[in-house]
Parts: C-alpha cells; structure tokens; sequence
C-alpha cells in the first residue's frame, strides 16, 4: 500500500475527500492516505509542496499558478471547485466603521504571503481601479489570528471564505462589512513533480477516487445537513453554499481559467509580465 500525503484547509469544500477516505475508497486502491489540515491556507501548502512534505494540495487556483511560475516544483493535476469563492470582508466587531470604498488604504490581515488572503485584495483593488501597497499587509497565520490582529487593531480588514467566518460573524466576533467573488473557478489539485513522476497511476487512481465522491455529494440530499453539523455552519447557509458551488468531475483545466487568472496576476505586479506559463499543467504522456 503507498501512502499518500493530501493537504486542504479544514473546511467544507474538502469533505468529499473525506467521505472518500472514510468509506475505505482509497484503502480499497491500495492508497493510504494521509490528510494534513493547512489552517494557513494556500500560503502554507504551497510551502509544503516545495519541501516535499506533502504530495498533494487542494490549493486556491490564484495561488497554486502563481507558485508554480515562481518555481514551485508542481504541476495542476486537476480542477476541483469550479464555482468561484465567496470572499467576505471583515473589519473587528467593535471596531471603527470603515467604507468599502476605503478599504485599499487600511491594513489588511492575511494568512501568510502568496495566500488567498493576500492575494484576492490585491485582485479586488485591481477590479475596482485601486492599488495596496506590500507593506499594508500583516501575517496573522490563520483565521484565530485575524480574529487576534483586528482585535489588537494591529489590521483593519481581513478577507476570509464567508460561510467559515458565519460563526464569528454570528457570534459578534467580526464585521462583515462586504463580499468579494473571485472572478475564476476557486480550487485546483495539485501534486509534487516527484508524486507525478514516480507513481503516475496512483495519481491518476487518486483522482479518480475524488472525482466520484465529489458527483456522489453533489447528489447527495443530506450533503448540506452533514456540512452543517460537521462545520458549524448554520443549515440555511450551509443551504446557500451547497446550492452555489459545483464541484469538477474530471481532469479538465480550462484554458481560459489559466489565462485570466495569469492576466489578473500580470496586471497586479504580483508576476512578471515575462513570466513563463507553459508548464502549470500536468501533461500526461500519450
């Protein structure tokens, strides 16, 4: 049996994944799979594809390409949510009322570098004809540091999924003073060019596994109840989300999804406009 290491984000998007696991799919295929919580998001998986010390992430699709042309040593092997992530945009619950519009000139709290947190702002401010200097970000690691760092009045904004920070919101913990979509499929599945090479038929038996647990919950009637109960999301939301979000059932990667999010990438300086991005998807061999 060969072991596999999976990150994600502790969330609901990944629970296709571990209904998979739960239900013996991947032992079955002579997978052991083992699952890492990345509470640090794309910024800390990325990290961890580069020193080897996972296989494969599901990963925000801004962040995985953009590593990738920075040198990270990966490929997209998949798609894996093709409906685009809803972005709330949270200010400290007992903190100074702040205009949207004025959001591009405070601090704003993000996960690590290269994160979604960091990156989605800076897209946001493109869209809306605005710009966020580097030194406007401060690290908080994950969503308990945000919470710490607009209490601390150390940032001013934090931008996070919507339906995980629900709870806070609901509890008076944060603000959320607006939403941001991000305008390309959110998740892609990425593996280590090391994975890909020495085992491409586990990669594939993997993705063939996670494909169909994903059409399974999408058909699934109790799938919003589960997601309600195991993430402590309310059932209405939990509703809400489940009916706007489309999981991928194939390999597929869409062209133009790369193009735009490169483009976006370009035109935020956050890569070169020479950068190279030819090699950002697994090509398998004929």
């Amino acid at each position: 049996m060969k072991t596999i290491r999976v990150g994600g984000v502790p969330e609901h998007f990944n629970l296709p994944i571990h209904l998979a696991k739960e239900a013996g799919f991947f032992e079955r295929a002579e997978i052991n799979l083992e699952w890492q919580d990345f509470g640090g998001g794309t910024g800390a998986m990325t990290q961890a594809l580069r020193e080897d010390t996972c296989d494969i992430c599901i990963l925000l699709t801004e962040g995985i390409i953009k590593d990738i042309i920075n040198g990270n040593p990966s490929k997209i092997i998949s798609g894996y949510v093709k409906s685009p992530l809803i972005w709330g945009i949270h200010t400290a619950a007992n903190g100074e009322d702040i205009a949207k519009e004025s959001i591009f000139k405070e601090k704003i709290a993000i996960s690590r570098k290269g994160s979604g947190s960091h990156l989605m702002p800076i897209v946001n401010a493109l869209m809306e004809g605005e710009s966020i200097e580097e030194d406007q970000f401060v690290e908080i690691k994950n969503i308990d540091g945000g919470l710490q760092s607009l209490a601390n009045k150390e940032s001013s904004i934090f931008y996070w999924e919507k339906y995980t920070t629900k709870p806070y919101v609901t509890a008076g913990k944060l603000n959320r003073i607006g939403e941001f979509i991000s305008p390309w499929p959110c998740f892609m599945i990425a593996a280590t060019n090391n994975l890909i090479k020495k085992h491409p038929d586990l990669v594939d038996i993997f993705l063939r596994i996670v494909h169909r647990s994903c059409e399974a919950f999408m058909r699934n009637p109790d799938a919003p109840k589960m997601v309600s109960d195991r993430y402590n999301i309310e059932l209405k939301d939990a509703n809400y989300w489940f009916h706007s979000t489309e999981w991928t059932t194939n390999s597929w990667v869409s062209d133009k999804t790369l193009t735009s999010v490169v483009f976006a990438l370009k035109e935020a300086s956050i890569i070169e406009d020479d950068a190279k991005t030819d090699d950002l998807i697994w090509q398998r061999e004929p």
